[in-house]
């Protein structure tokens, strides 16, 4: 089974009303030991960094076009701890509601989420954003030119995709 590392990143700009975008890269080696990666970064408008972090987990999954070992590393806290602290399990049990009967935010994604990692073996890894760490700044290139409206791309090794 194929490793893959999944570096994924969000940017609203502060600003929910205005430009934002996801950056995702997928990482792997293939069978002749070449290191191959894969970028996608796309802009959205009128949505959240939650969601755009979620959204940029789920194009990273989805553009894997067989069962393989992936690592999802992000600066979200709120998607990383949905599985590793298994909110999303809790979540699940009392019907997407959370806390004092709060309704669970972006349960749309979550489903999709969960639908996109199923072929996959996925763990989640916390790195800190914003703080000079390379891992996160892997991504961080490709939210900043979401969220300056650049318009959807794919940039692929033909193998994965």
């Amino acid at each position: 089974m194929m490793k893959v590392i999944l570096y994924t990143d969000g940017s609203a700009r502060g600003n929910p009303d205005g430009p934002g975008g996801y950056g995702a890269v997928l990482q792997y080696i293939d069978g002749n030991g070449k290191l191959h990666e894969k970028e996608l970064s796309a802009g959205y408008r009128k949505t959240t960094n939650n969601r755009m972090e979620l959204m940029g987990v789920i194009a990273g999954l989805e553009a894997l076009n067989r069962p393989c070992m992936v690592e999802v590393i992000s600066d979200s806290a709120y998607v990383v701890k949905a599985f590793a602290e298994h909110w999303i399990d809790g979540w699940i049990r009392k019907g997407w509601m959370r806390g004092k009967n709060e309704p669970v935010k972006n349960v749309d994604l979550w489903k999709r989420l969960l639908k996109a990692k199923e072929p996959h073996q996925v763990t989640f890894r916390w790195v800190k954003g914003h703080a000079g760490h390379p891992e996160n700044e892997r991504c961080d290139c490709l939210a900043t030119a979401a969220a300056d409206g650049a318009p959807d791309t794919l940039l692929a090794d033909p193998g994965v995709s």
